[in-house]
């Protein structure tokens, strides 16, 4: 089973950045993926952004150019950068790993990020 700890969610107003962080319990050279959703109140979960092992990373529309993903293979950690955050980007944050072998996903248990003045 692949653990996996969000961190770096918060308050913070309109305009204002956040790092999360997402340390998985294995070596991310063993997931296929590894990416970020949300889930604000009265919505589905959606899709952020996901990194690969290979290949350019995927972002939502709605937040290109506002947020990035990133790895760091030493720690076992990927990050999401979020900038020019709106009151739309409220949501949890879930962490999220993919894997070939069953289970193939992983999720952790989110971390709250509010935009608000």
């Amino acid at each position: 089973q692949v653990q996996l700890v969000e961190s770096g969610g918060g308050l913070v107003q309109p305009g204002g950045s956040l790092r999360l962080s997402c340390e998985a319990s294995v070596s991310i050279f063993s997931l296929t993926s590894m990416g970020w959703y949300r889930q604000a109140p009265g919505k589905q979960r959606e899709l952020v952004a996901v990194v690969y092992r290979v290949g350019s990373p995927k972002y939502a529309d709605s937040v290109w150019g506002r947020f990035t993903i990133s790895r760091d293979n030493a720690k076992n950690t990927v990050y999401l950068q979020m900038n020019s955050l709106k009151p739309e980007d409220t949501a949890v944050y879930y962490c999220h790993a993919a894997q070939v072998l069953q289970p193939g996903d992983h999720w952790g248990k989110g971390t709250q990020v509010t935009v608000s003045s």
